[in-house]
């Protein structure tokens, strides 16, 4: 169904980190329309064995020889200027290709490309909306930054013209993106390093809506004033949905929770009853997360039968407070939040369970973000018991910011009572710490977008 006049030109596509979760996408959809396909990475990785049994070509290490045959050199962010294949790829004049682009190119490709975004939620509410599609037989096209059990990875290929993907606001990159359809879950202080202004956030996200067309569809969360206010900022119909705010088209009211944290709740539209849903996710902030996909699907024509079957057998995104085994009677929890807020909502979905005293693990992101955010990540963190900070993940920067997991840890221990904070920089020390201090009916949660995950598995081994 996709139309790929756009880029037909590019008979050979050579890619660069090849096995990152968008990146692994966009080469599998580019390897089902008959595009030659071929890439190189750092490292192995689940991802990358993936792609080689689709029949892509993957090297681990440097790959010039397919790059030179390329007629187009796709790159993720991560990827430096003076990357050696991005060097040899310019000495012999292939066209290089940031990420978002290409993938703006794709998008191009389908009629209706439904664009879900927002500074937190977006891999799960883009997991819950591809669920609810599937349950509905439409056969979309999916692009998500985690794992999704139901497609059994980060992508779909699917026979429609509806292509459901992750939006990230971070460098504008979703500007670059021809939506049909978009949800706006909320909009945070984040992503500093680059916007540095909230204001500067909050103008991306208007342009962004700008994008729509006038028959399109917009979702916006009724709860954030600042997401409302895009409903003057385009032409396109619009829904909203909240829990706080009653003027909602779509509210969800009697919440409860049972011992697992999962809820289940009433759906009203436009002040009717519409369904009650179950979910198998944990937290208020997913009954919120479900409310902007009902919102969207219901748009879509989608049943509300299908989306409760659909939410009620969606058991979370890779990473979204996932449960990854137990020893002892101590559960251990794995969980992507590396923003305060997001924090505080992992936690509150956290406490929604049974148990005795909380473990958590916390790898802050980036330098630039613990600096700007150092007093939100103290209240954030100061909510579980017992806090372990693991050394920064520094991905894309260097420590010009003169900040530390320390200054955390310090910050923390002089506003409680008890010195319940331990800044652990080794990961075997810290799993050390956690075997002589964790006890039966405990849980612990790693924390962070980095390789704090590996933590998990080291514990239950």
């Amino acid at each position: 169904m996709a139309n790929i006049e756009n880029i037909k030109k590019y008979k050979h596509v050579h890619m660069l980190g090849i096995g990152g979760v968008s990146m692994s996408g966009i080469a599998e959809i580019l390897h089902s329309w008959g595009f030659k396909v071929t890439g190189s990475d750092a490292n192995a990785s689940v991802t990358t064995d993936k792609l080689i049994n689709s029949g892509i070509k993957v090297t681990i290490g440097r790959d010039f020889e397919n790059l030179r045959n390329a007629d187009a050199v796709v790159y993720t962010a991560a990827i430096k200027k003076d990357d050696p294949e991005m060097v040899e790829a310019k000495n012999n004049n292939i066209p290089i290709i940031e990420r978002s682009d290409f993938l703006g190119e794709l998008t191009k490709a389908f009629s209706d490309t439904i664009g879900i975004s927002g500074t937190h939620g977006k891999t799960t509410t883009t997991s819950m909306v591809s669920v609810c599609f599937l349950k509905a037989n439409k056969d979309p096209n999916i692009q998500v930054g985690g794992i999704l059990k139901q497609i059994d990875g980060n992508y779909r290929i699917g026979n429609s013209d509806y292509f459901i993907i992750e939006a990230c606001e971070y460098v504008e990159s979703f500007l670059k993106f021809r939506p049909k359809a978009e949800i706006i879950l909320n909009i945070d202080n984040d992503h500093l390093d680059y916007f540095k202004t909230f204001e500067n956030i909050k103008n991306a996200f208007i342009k962004y809506v700008k994008l729509l067309p006038e028959d399109g569809f917009l979702v916006l969360n009724a709860d954030d004033k600042n997401c409302l206010d895009l409903a003057s900022y385009t032409k396109s119909s619009y829904s909203t949905y909240g829990i706080n705010n009653k003027e909602a088209n779509f509210i969800a009211d009697n919440i409860t929770f049972n011992d697992d944290g999962f809820s289940e709740f009433d759906v009203y539209k436009n002040k009717e009853f519409f369904e009650h849903i179950q979910l198998s996710v944990a937290g208020l902030h997913n009954v919120l997360n479900a409310l902007a996909c009902i919102s969207l699907c219901d748009h879509y024509g989608i049943s509300s039968k299908d989306m409760k079957d659909a939410l009620l057998e969606f058991t979370g995104a890779g990473r979204r407070l996932e449960y990854k085994g137990s020893y002892n009677n101590i559960r251990i929890y794995d969980d992507y939040a590396h923003h305060p807020t997001e924090i505080k909502a992992t936690c509150n979905a956290l406490n929604k369970k049974k148990f005795n005293e909380s473990w958590v693990i916390f790898q802050p992101h980036t330098y630039s973000r613990t600096k700007n955010l150092l007093d939100d990540f103290v209240r954030a963190l100061s909510n579980f018991d017992h806090i372990i900070l693991a050394d920064i993940y520094a991905a894309r920067e260097t420590n010009t910011y003169g900040v530390s997991s320390k200054d955390i840890a310090d910050r923390i221990n002089s506003t409680r009572s008890s010195n319940s904070c331990e800044y652990i920089s080794n990961f075997k020390d810290i799993v050390s710490y956690i075997k002589e201090h964790a006890k039966p009916n405990d849980v612990i949660l790693t924390l962070g977008a980095g390789n704090v995950t590996d933590i998990g598995p080291m514990i239950l081994e």
